[in-house]
């Protein structure tokens, strides 16, 4: 598995336990960026007209082109945020790079596909089953489906 990084920040990402997770999940490529706030809200602004910052987007690479015989082509793209990763992490009493890897997580979900939108629970599982192999925090679906 093959990660390209876009550190934007200085953030220390956790590398050895995102490819750890990558290569449970997927072979293809992954690109991942990790940015600002303020670089995240333009993001979402620009390519989901939601004018406020989030904490991970993902844009998976469209499928028909694996279905032709282009399966070497990348997964897609993760962005996460690290002010998002800091912030969340204090309020719940981890450590940023536990949060970082649970939206990792998140985001890589989406690129395979999984919707916890629609779904009846399936990407919820899969959360948890990584979440609970690697020792981590609970997920923000998680977090959110308790309260």
């Amino acid at each position: 598995m093959l990660i390209t990084i876009e550190n934007q920040t200085n953030f220390e990402i956790p590398i050895s336990t995102i490819e750890d997770i990558s290569d449970l999940l997927s072979v293809r490529e992954i690109e991942l960026v990790v940015c600002d706030n303020d670089t995240m809200r333009e993001i979402n602004r620009d390519h989901r007209e939601i004018d406020r910052h989030t904490d991970v987007l993902s844009f998976p690479l469209d499928d028909s082109f694996i279905d032709n015989g282009f399966d070497k082509l990348p997964l897609g793209s993760i962005v996460i945020s690290s002010d998002y990763a800091i912030a969340r992490a204090d309020e719940l009493d981890h450590t940023p790079q536990e949060e970082f890897i649970l939206l990792y997580i998140h985001g890589l979900l989406h690129l395979l596909g999984y919707d916890h939108e629609i779904d009846s629970g399936e990407m919820r599982a899969e959360e948890e089953r990584i979440i609970e192999a690697y020792g981590l925090p609970s997920s923000l679906i998680v977090r959110t489906s308790n309260q």
